[in-house]
């Protein structure tokens, strides 16, 4: 897209157009939405269930991706949607079914225990990220983050052998620290009117008052349930079999990284997807930067997007945080339509695809869009 295409786009109308789908879909909201959850919910659980039973076994890949695929749709499908208030408007559901009531205090542990702390979830990715996406205060923005990667001087097979193993840990070695970072950053400067610097050996360091509180928040709730209390609870049936328990559930770790690290990293990055050095204004122009600097793969039912994580659906989900999953489906061809009519490009490709895309931007080989150069 032409820096005079970009500018050339009616923000009002866009506006008008995209307050319409909203006011439809968000107007028809009810108690099906939310049985769509409970059903995407039980294919998530089933797998789970499926992973520790046949786990114990033997070591195997099959096993493993069940557990992974259990951790990861209770992440980026319930987690996400639920934190970003999304069934909080549909009256008569249980309070962990809300932002209010979700992964809060020891329900943690039942709704979702992971590396992330869920409160610091909730305010890198949920507030920070969707309200200053593609700017250099976004938490998650690729280029930003890889700078000194891309400006290094390994050679580039090394930069992607780095990146594959970065990719196979990166929820503990970027999501974990990053959203507590931040979280602990907003709370320093409610509290004393001024953001806290914090460095990356102090974060990792359990000797230092940030690293304990990383160590105690993210590392050890979920390390000691995942990788000693769940393995021990087969000991049982012998020690082998806790032992081909805790193998499995170190492959899923992997699986579940490399599985998230696929859908989350593209979403935002590429060499068509645009970047912005100053903060949007104004509805229309903040709605341009959600479908320009966001990328869709397919969609359409719900065992593709199952697979997904429900991360296919990118721009209407930026558009939008607080729709319910099954909105989705029904937004994403009325917005596709919206950006044909205003000449908007609307990128959807295969996550294989923008995978490939976002690797090359990574290690420098080709840079992302800005919204002063398009």
């Amino acid at each position: 897209m032409s820096i005079e295409q970009y500018q050339a786009v009616d923000r009002e109308q866009l506006a008008k157009d995209i307050d319409e789908i909203q006011r439809d879909i968000l107007g028809r909201t009810d108690i099906s939405d939310f049985e769509h959850l409970r059903k995407i919910e039980s294919w998530g659980r089933i797998c789970t269930v499926l992973g520790y039973a046949t786990a114990w076994i033997i070591p195997n890949p099959i096993s493993a991706y069940l557990i992974s695929q259990g951790n990861f749709t209770r992440w980026t499908t319930v987690a996400h949607h639920i934190l970003h208030r999304g069934y909080d408007k549909i009256e008569g559901i249980p309070e962990h079914y809300t932002s209010k009531g979700f992964a809060k205090g020891g329900r943690r542990y039942l709704d979702w225990l992971d590396w992330m702390y869920p409160p610091a979830w909730d305010v890198e990715h949920n507030n920070i990220h969707h309200y200053h996406l593609g700017e250099e205060i976004d938490p998650d923005q690729v280029e930003f983050n890889m700078e000194a990667l891309r400006n290094s001087k390994i050679p580039l097979w090394g930069r992607y052998a780095l990146l594959a193993i970065m990719a196979a840990s990166w929820k503990i070695i970027y999501y974990a620290s990053s959203t507590l970072t931040e979280y602990r950053a907003i709370q320093a400067k409610e509290a004393a009117g001024k953001r806290n610097q914090i460095s990356r050996l102090d974060m990792w360091n359990p000797l230092k008052p940030e690293g304990k509180d990383l160590w105690l928040s993210c590392m050890l709730p979920y390390g000691i349930v995942q990788f000693a209390i769940i393995p021990l609870l087969f000991l049982p049936f012998g020690a082998i079999a806790a032992t081909n328990v805790f193998i499995n559930v170190l492959m899923a770790e992997v699986f579940t990284n490399l599985h998230s690290f696929l859908v989350i990293g593209p979403n935002h990055t590429g060499e068509d997807v645009m970047m912005f050095d100053t903060k949007a204004k104004g509805k229309g122009e903040f709605y341009l930067r959600q479908i320009m600097g966001s990328v869709n793969y397919p969609t359409g039912t719900n065992r593709l997007d199952f697979l997904h994580g429900w991360l296919n659906y990118q721009i209407e989900h930026h558009l939008w945080p607080d729709m319910t999953a099954s909105q989705y489906q029904q937004a994403q061809p009325r917005v596709k339509a919206v950006c044909e009519k205003h000449n908007i490009p609307y990128i959807q490709e295969s996550v294989f695809t923008r995978l490939r895309k976002t690797l090359d931007v990574m290690v420098g080989k080709t840079s992302m869009l800005r919204s002063e150069s398009a």
